[in-house]
């Protein structure tokens, strides 16, 4: 893998996940997770879940969201669309932290497909466990 350099995408799909451009628009305008949740009337675990890509919000609420951190909603879905400039970076001095930073990203989306394929499972077997009970 190459360095990464100022010419990177950092909130593309590729690169960020909702969760990143999530918590980086809340940074960019100065507040906290408590703050950010207070104003959008949901509970700091909810905006957690959200950062942590645990959980999505619902329409109404991507919308507050979008507005209150200036950036569209389509920004923070997909990383298209008006939202933050990556941030000023030199290249990294090392390649083996380029391949770190790339493995973290590969990790966590497995983590995360592991999280809804268990999901998946839970409600199979609950399904199955109701249909035992029932029979």
């Amino acid at each position: 893998m190459s360095d990464l350099t100022q010419d990177t995408d950092w909130y593309s799909p590729e690169v960020a996940t909702f969760g990143d451009r999530v918590a980086a628009a809340r940074e960019a305008a100065g507040m906290n997770q408590a703050q950010l949740a207070k104003r959008l009337g949901v509970r700091h675990n909810t905006l957690r879940g959200w950062e942590d890509d645990i959980s999505e919000p619902r329409a109404n609420r991507l919308s507050m969201l979008a507005g209150l951190l200036n950036v569209s909603m389509m920004w923070l879905i997909n990383g298209e669309g008006e939202g933050l400039d990556g941030p000023d970076q030199t290249p990294l001095a090392s390649t083996d932290a380029a391949g770190l930073l790339a493995e973290m990203r590969v990790l966590r989306e497995e983590m995360s497909d592991n999280a809804k394929k268990m999901g998946r499972l839970e409600k199979r077997l609950r399904t199955l466990l109701k249909e035992m009970n029932d029979a």
